[in-house]
């Protein structure tokens, strides 16, 4: 079954960053619906969000930057730290899953968790316009 989780994030993470590459030259700026977040920010903030866990879960950040509220990353930065931050994530949920299935912070286990960084931020990539 740990295997089949780690799978299921890796192809999460995988078709979020063909959604990245896919992106029009001008398409991080484009406004969401939700929070007036740009496409950009969108992306920024799940990054973030999964720096957050990695922190507070096990200290797992090793050289991982934070996006700040002001930052306009480009679309090779925002892959390069997705890229990064998902294999972080990837290495939490194989610990977890592998030493009982917790995630310190988070309730009940580290399937739910997974589950949670999955739909994190789906309904803001849907409303973009």
């Amino acid at each position: 079954m740990v295997g089949q989780l780690v799978e299921s994030w890796q192809i999460h993470n995988r078709i979020n960053l063909y959604l990245l590459d896919g992106l029009p030259k001008d398409g991080l700026n484009a406004a969401a619906l939700s929070k007036g977040r740009s496409v950009g920010r969108a992306f920024a903030h799940m990054h973030n969000v999964r720096l957050m866990w990695l922190e507070a879960a096990r200290n797992l950040l090793e050289d991982l930057k934070k996006f700040e509220p002001d930052d306009e990353p480009s679309t090779k930065e925002l892959k390069k730290a997705l890229e990064a931050s998902g294999k972080a994530i990837e290495k939490l949920l194989t610990q977890s899953l592998e030493q009982g299935g917790k995630i310190k912070g988070f309730k009940p286990h580290a399937a739910a968790f997974l589950g949670y960084l999955i739909f994190q931020v789906p309904p803001d990539r849907l409303c973009w316009h």
